[in-house]
């Protein structure tokens, strides 16, 4: 099968345009169709890039115009042609995120799925792609950052041809461009780049590389615990640093990451900040990616189809594990202490139990709906969904502490997941690629641990109930309980937006401000006469008790309203977990779960 030839330049980095051609050398005889992905894998939401394409048109093997027609939102049709067909458009970039594409006179990024044409009938032929660098000698400094393959000479990190084995591969493959910091470490023998784009002084570049080091070890160590082999040849870690932001999105071979510059280590200063943790702990959960997801898939990723919703009821095992095991490896690498896990778990706990949505749905129901309720949260979010994420972490948690216990900590699910490996994850991109199938999990959780999980996942996985994390945690000698805030100030059971005004963001189920009839958008102004903006208002909350009478005047839209509020006890902010059992028995059982 011929290649498909790709080219991307930064055509016009101040009007944030990339100018993409792509040639079929065998173009249908009936005239070739061409569509664009409607969403990335790893973020379960219908995004439309194919609105990004500003101009497109069709030329024949003599550089001659084609008829080209769009047929839907996100397809194209060129008429026949003798010999090759070319497509050349123009992609709008300006999208700060991990999802889609970012273009402006200082770094570019793009993701595959919004700029690369998929060409109809030719998904799995070889694919080239020449990338360009803008023209101007203030483009001097640019360089690329990418997991593809290098081809036709091209030198790591330079301009010029990158190959992929299809499609597929092709747009698992995000593109860094411009200057960036770069180091890299070996990983049991594994060559792992660090990117990072934007502007950071004083970025302590050689502690990031031995910390992250030490979290893929781990993790290539979990799955291989003989070979000690990573999936890829080469993985590469690319991180924006901006401002204010937070994000990362799965690839095979890289992940595409966001930060707040002020998270990232900084030369001179050895201390771990909740910053830095917290950057680590994002780094962590992608790489864990790499194995979970992104080659251990659901049947209905087995392949993707991406001209539509992929429903699968088994995000809480791909990203709730992953989500488990993020942390897990942090502690497990040595990079924080025990006690900093006990109070990231913590804090886990204190936000699903803040939500009355987990009454209401399961989070296998979560991860159904992920493309229309996760992914388009309202203001009533809380009280009506639950988070595959963070409650599916407690899940995994659950099936971990009940496998320990049920097996004297000789089976855990460090089983389960190296089962999932060796049965779809291994040899998924060198045979036919297959996922598990929905009926297919309990039995293989079974099969690997020998025990009976099927409470766990009726009432953790399919049902509503609580989990009883304070019944589990007690083999390994640690209480569970939860904190107040501990001024005693009392609350409105309502969430704040920031700003200058003092908006209510979401009101919670049963709350003081939902019996007094205030709801999400509200803009409180006075409290018992009291000017109310976006930064006093818990100052003013603190010179009542829980139960006191006050009240609050509140723009609904343009009419005023009065409400008569009785305040609550202050919010639980967070749980808290405390080693119980010094005993050797519990040291032992804990340090089964936290080192291996």
């Amino acid at each position: 099968m011929k290649p498909i030839r790709y080219t991307i330049v930064p055509k016009q980095p101040a009007a944030h345009l990339f100018e993409v051609t792509v040639t079929v050398e065998n173009p249908d005889p009936a005239g070739q169709r061409f569509m664009l992905p409607v969403w990335i894998p790893g973020s379960y939401m219908i995004r439309e890039f194919a609105r990004n394409i500003v101009t497109l048109r069709a030329f024949n093997e003599a550089g001659r115009k084609v008829r080209v027609q769009k047929t839907d939102k996100h397809a194209w049709q060129a008429a026949p042609v003798t010999g090759s067909l070319t497509l050349r458009y123009e992609v709008y970039a300006w999208d700060m995120s991990v999802r889609a594409a970012h273009l402006d006179d200082t770094t570019g990024f793009f993701n595959g799925t919004s700029v690369f044409l998929s060409v109809a009938g030719h998904e799995d032929a070889p694919c080239e792609v020449e990338i360009q660098k803008p023209a101007g000698p203030a483009y001097r400094g640019w360089r690329v950052a990418t997991a593809l393959r290098e081809s036709r000479g091209t030198k790591r990190y330079g301009f010029g041809a990158y190959e992929a084995a299809n499609y597929d591969e092709l747009i698992d493959h995000p593109v860094t461009l411009g200057e960036f910091a770069l180091t890299t470490f070996d990983a049991h023998g594994m060559p792992h780049d660090i990117v990072i784009a934007g502007r950071v002084t004083s970025l302590d570049m050689p502690r990031l590389a031995a910390d992250l080091k030490r979290v893929c070890e781990a993790q290539i160590a979990l799955f291989e615990p003989k070979s000690k082999k990573a999936p890829v040849d080469r993985y590469v870690f690319m991180t924006q640093a901006v401002g204010d932001g937070y994000g990362g999105l799965e690839h095979r071979a890289s992940t595409a990451l966001i930060c707040n510059r002020a998270d990232l280590p900084v030369m001179g200063r050895p201390q771990t900040t909740d910053g830095y943790r917290t950057y680590l702990g994002l780094c962590s959960h992608e790489y864990f990616h790499t194995w979970n997801v992104k080659r251990i898939k659901p049947a209905a990723f087995a392949p993707y189809d991406l001209t539509q919703e992929n429903y699968t009821s088994l995000l809480w095992l791909f990203e709730g594990f992953t989500s488990y095991y993020d942390d897990l490896m942090l502690v497990r690498s040595g990079l924080i202490s025990q006690d900093d896990y006990f109070g990231l778990l913590g804090k886990v706990v204190a936000g699903v139990q803040r939500g009355s949505g987990r009454l209401k749905q399961t989070v296998a129901e979560s991860s159904f709906d992920a493309w229309v309720k996760y992914y388009r949260q309202d203001e009533n979010a809380p009280n009506a969904i639950v988070s595959y994420y963070t409650k599916g972490s407690l899940v995994a948690l659950a099936f971990d502490l009940t496998i320990r216990a049920s097996t004297g900590n000789r089976k855990s699910l460090d089983d389960v997941m190296r089962l999932l490996w060796q049965r779809f994850g291994r040899d998924f991109y060198r045979g036919k690629p297959v996922g598990i199938a929905e009926d297919e999990v309990e039995a293989l959780f079974t099969e690997a641990t020998g025990v009976d999980l099927s409470a766990v996942f009726t009432h953790g996985v399919h049902g509503t109930r609580d989990i009883p994390l304070e019944e589990l945690l007690q083999p390994a000698g640690i209480a569970l309980a939860p904190e107040a805030d501990k001024s005693g100030k009392p609350s409105l059971g309502a969430r704040v937006r920031g700003g200058a005004d003092c908006t209510l963001a979401a009101v919670h189920d049963g709350s003081a401000a939902q019996k007094a009839g205030l709801s999400a958008g509200d803009v409180l102004i006075a409290i018992d006469g009291l000017r109310v903006n976006g930064s006093n208002l818990d100052t003013l909350l603190s010179r009542y008790v829980p139960g006191a009478k006050v009240e609050v005047h509140a723009f609904r839209r343009d009419e005023l309203r009065v409400s008569q509020v009785k305040l609550d006890g202050p919010e639980t902010s967070r749980y808290t977990l405390t080693v119980s059992d010094g005993r050797a028995a519990a040291r032992n059982w804990r340090a089964r779960w936290l080192t291996n």
